[in-house]
């Protein structure tokens, strides 16, 4: 699998992975612990998932953690700002900012 997110939200890149190796939900429910339909919320993006099931995953579809990671934190950042009215302009000062620190 690409390196590559193409934007995509953690929960499109979990349905992806899990299609391509034709699982169903509950399969991938199991690994993590949780049921079907939590994955099928998380696959919607009607639910996060837990930040501690990113490393199970990643080992299961052997893909970098780190891709999961970014995916689900930005997620995070944007059901913060996305119905805020200044959420976008909060987000580009915030990124100059922490440029500016480092």
């Amino acid at each position: 699998m690409k390196n590559q997110t193409n934007y995509q939200t953690l929960g499109e890149m979990l349905r992806q992975l899990r299609e391509e190796n034709n699982l169903m939900q509950r399969e991938v429910g199991a690994v993590i612990e949780v049921d079907g339909a939590l994955i099928s919320k998380v696959e919607n993006n009607e639910k996060p998932i837990n930040r501690e099931h990113l490393k199970k995953l990643s080992a299961f579809f052997e893909i970098d953690e780190d891709m999961l990671q970014l995916l689900w934190l930005a997620d995070k950042i944007r059901n913060i700002i996305k119905d805020e009215p200044l959420g976008l302009k909060a987000l580009n000062y915030t990124h100059t900012k922490l440029n500016n620190e480092h």
